[in-house]
């Protein structure tokens, strides 16, 4: 479906800004959350704006938003299933709400209903084994037979065979890219990506047109961990990159699991130390299953119980949120009490109920409802 007119220029708007370079995530969530929407932070005075930005980042964005870089980019998303998700965006993922750096925008291609269904992970290493191919295809398929979206990051080895396991079951998969959406890499899962976006989807922080670079994929890393509930490791060495995702996957509070394998071979030892870590030693889908089940219970009967109050089915986390808040002023610990929410998944909510005007900030670290 097209954007409007209006829609597109905001779409453009955000674009521009994330390609200031020296900005980066963490910086234009500091500007969101002083200024509001980014035609807000172009409209601010300079002076304002270093007290939030380094002074080239303050003088890139009042000499004003890049547009013509942005043309590319404006056009690709006019294209068939082409979505650009804001952290203003009802579509923007729940769970990456959750994580301690949402990415301030995403770029996606396929079908967004992917988002509605959990998610687990399953990576490893890229020189896999074909019994490490065969066990993440086969886990993946077993994966999506229980109603799971499997997250992987489309790379070689572990990652494409999961990716076409979860197909091969006529499931749901997400592969999350480090680079532009408008670049396969690698280039041999060309007929692959395609596949998903017709029956998953593809997404990315980077903007249309970034290469494949080392420093892409640790960033990439963390969205794969902070969309599911958790993480599958299949084969890694000891220094592989699937650790780097099981580490974040624990930090992000997500479940860790690991297929044990040779002692004498290379890619068990990063599995082998992880399960020495406290990750569970996987060998059949109901180890995944069993873990998973108190999550999954949680979940029915919380939906149970807001259909038994006669909550709207439709109610989202940011409307549970105003909920707990009232409309008297509250500080940031009462809300986090209340509410039961992360720290980082508060402030994150926070932030996107400032962007739509339906919360304020107030002196002293305090909140107030607006509507």
């Amino acid at each position: 479906m097209s954007l409007s007119a209006s829609d597109l220029e905001e779409a453009r708007l955000w674009m521009a800004l994330s390609l200031i370079p020296g900005l980066g995530g963490q910086r234009f969530c500091q500007l969101l959350k002083a200024f509001g929407s980014p035609e807000q932070i172009f409209a601010a005075p300079h002076d304002a704006l270093r007290q939030v930005v380094p002074e080239p980042v303050a003088e890139a964005i009042t000499a004003g938003p890049d547009l013509a870089a942005t043309d590319f980019a404006a056009n690709w998303l006019m294209q068939e299933n082409n979505h650009l998700l804001t952290l203003a965006d009802s579509r923007y993922p729940p769970a990456l709400l959750e994580i301690a750096d949402p990415p301030p925008l995403l770029y996606a291609k396929g079908q967004l209903a992917a988002f509605d269904l959990p998610g687990m992970a399953i990576v490893g290493s890229r020189n896999a084994t074909p019994q490490g191919e065969k066990n993440a295809a086969d886990f993946a398929q077993a994966l999506c037979e229980q109603g799971y979206c499997v997250i992987s990051g489309l790379a070689l080895g572990i990652d494409g065979a999961a990716h076409q396991g979860a197909l091969r079951a006529k499931g749901i998969t997400i592969a999350v890219v480090g680079t532009g959406l408008d670049i396969v890499y690698p280039s041999k899962h060309r007929a692959l990506a395609h596949q998903i976006v017709e029956q998953g989807l593809i997404i990315s922080e980077f903007a249309l047109g970034t290469p494949s670079r080392p420093q892409n994929f640790p960033r990439r890393n963390r969205l794969i961990s902070g969309l599911s509930q958790g993480c599958l490791v299949v084969e890694a060495n000891a220094k592989s990159g699937s650790l780097i995702t099981a580490r974040l996957a624990a930090e992000q509070g997500r479940e860790v699991f690991a297929i044990p394998g040779s002692i004498h071979s290379p890619v068990s030892k990063g599995c082998h130390e992880l399960i020495k870590q406290g990750a569970k030693l996987v060998d059949c889908i109901q180890d995944i299953v069993q873990e998973m089940a108190p999550l999954h219970s949680q979940q029915q009967q919380a939906s149970q119980e807001d259909a038994f109050e006669g909550h709207d089915p439709e109610e989202t986390p940011h409307t549970q949120l105003l909920a707990c808040m009232g409309y008297d002023p509250i500080s940031i610990d009462a809300l986090q009490q209340s509410s039961g929410l992360t720290s980082d998944s508060l402030s994150a909510m926070l932030l996107i109920l400032e962007l739509e005007n339906k919360v304020a900030a107030l002196p002293g670290g305090r909140y107030q409802r607006m509507s």
